[in-house]
């Protein structure tokens, strides 16, 4: 087996097979590189290495033996089979791989693609908030009918790498109900671009004596959907939500008396939802 593409230029790192440190002329070379795809090119960066043995231990788990970070890596391991785990962002793949004292030489495909996220508002409003945040599941459900979380609070335009399959993408702006779900396909080699559409908007709150006054500290809000539904509850003289497009209807509480009107959430027009103490329930 030739080597000559991937020969070290340094000494090979030393992962023992047992506890017991064998002569190290019996080492064999073990060459690693990985790809998102058969005919991809190689991964340069950002690839974790774990080499296994092939068998657990007296606790039931398997030894972890050495690790290395980069692109294409080499070990020196004694021959015989062992288990390598390749890490890419969130993309993975285990490959049982066995050791001649001649060495070996493994292309990993991971078999893998990116995925980009972002969002709009009112269809063509580019969403830029801290209050937006992806959330990226499987598509199967477990036995208690959830599924698994692949990746959580992700930023837009981050670039997450993940195996090719299809995911379930949860988009929340802001921590009330403008939540949109889609499923997304990754593709292998490739990075897929979605945008998630938001029909949201911030409201502000404000309870004032007249149009335009000033705000009242220590009111209590309640925001609710025509139903009667609870939405959201808060306090302050100017709590700010992102709420789902629609009516609701909000109550102010100040002072021992209750305020209440309705009031419309335009998709993409942030506004100001001033209660006036005018007008009173009791």
């Amino acid at each position: 087996m030739r080597f000559s593409n991937e020969a070290p230029t340094e000494p090979l790192p030393y992962a023992p097979s047992g506890s017991d440190a064998p002569d190290e002329s019996t080492h064999a070379p073990l060459y690693l590189s990985a790809r998102l795809m058969p005919d991809g090119p190689k991964i340069d960066s950002g690839v974790i290495w774990r080499v296994y043995s092939d068998a657990v231990d007296t606790s039931g788990r398997l030894e972890l033996l050495a690790t290395a970070t980069g692109g294409a890596t080499q070990f020196a391991l004694d021959p015989g089979t062992y288990l390598v785990h390749a890490a890419y962002g969130h993309a993975g793949t285990t490959r049982r791989i066995t050791i001649s004292k001649m060495g070996h030489a493994e292309s990993v495909v991971l078999n893998a693609g990116g995925l980009k996220l972002n969002a709009v508002v009112a269809k063509t409003i580019p969403l830029v908030s801290d209050d937006l945040r992806f959330d990226i599941y499987e598509m199967d459900f477990d036995e208690r009918g959830e599924r698994r979380v692949v990746a959580r609070d992700i930023r837009p335009a981050s670039i997450l790498r993940l195996n090719v399959g299809t995911y379930h993408v949860v988009s929340r702006y802001g921590d009330v109900n403008a939540t949109v779900r889609a499923d997304i396909r990754v593709e292998p080699g490739k990075l897929t671009e979605a945008t998630i559409y938001h029909n949201a908007a911030r409201v502000t709150l404000k309870l004032v004596n007249e149009t335009g006054g000033e705000a009242l500290a220590n009111t209590t809000w309640s925001v609710l959907t025509p139903g009667g539904d609870a939405v959201v509850d808060g306090t302050g003289a100017f709590p700010s939500y992102v709420l789902a497009a629609g009516t609701y209807t909000v109550i102010a509480r100040n002072m021992d008396k209750i305020y209440t009107r309705e009031f419309e959430v335009d998709s993409g027009r942030d506004s100001e939802v001033e209660v006036k103490t005018t007008v009173a329930t009791n």
